[in-house]
């Protein structure tokens, strides 16, 4: 079964386009496959801003969201692997989602046991 987080990425981030809010994304910048700009790191985490005007050629997938960005003028290719993404929000009010990252460590639990209770929460 493919991982609910990148649908909801890619929803709640239309949803940000769609009130005319600015998409932020807080990333944890160790991920091993994250291609990030270091000098704007702080504490292992980056906050992109995802604004449609300041980025190009977005792509939001199920394992990475990829996008070009200018940083201090020089041009960068981002990588953010999902499960790297701690949350996605809007800047102007902070409402989005927050990721629980124990869950990415977690395998699926055997097909014969309950369902598992949610790990999201909503920013509010």
């Amino acid at each position: 079964m493919t991982s609910l987080k990148p649908y909801l990425i890619r929803s709640i981030y239309q949803w940000i386009i769609d009130n005319n809010l600015t998409p932020h994304l807080l990333v944890d910048a160790a991920h091993p496959h994250a291609a990030l700009p270091n000098d704007y790191i702080e504490d292992g985490k980056i906050v992109l801003n995802m604004r449609p005007e300041a980025i190009q050629d977005l792509s939001l997938e199920n394992k990475a969201i990829e996008f070009n960005a200018r940083f201090n003028g020089q041009a960068m290719h981002i990588i953010a692997p999902v499960p790297a993404v701690m949350a996605i929000y809007a800047k102007e009010n902070g409402k989005g989602m927050v990721f629980d990252q124990e869950e990415e460590d977690n395998p699926p639990p055997p097909e014969n046991s309950p369902p598992a209770r949610p790990h999201l929460r909503v920013v509010k």
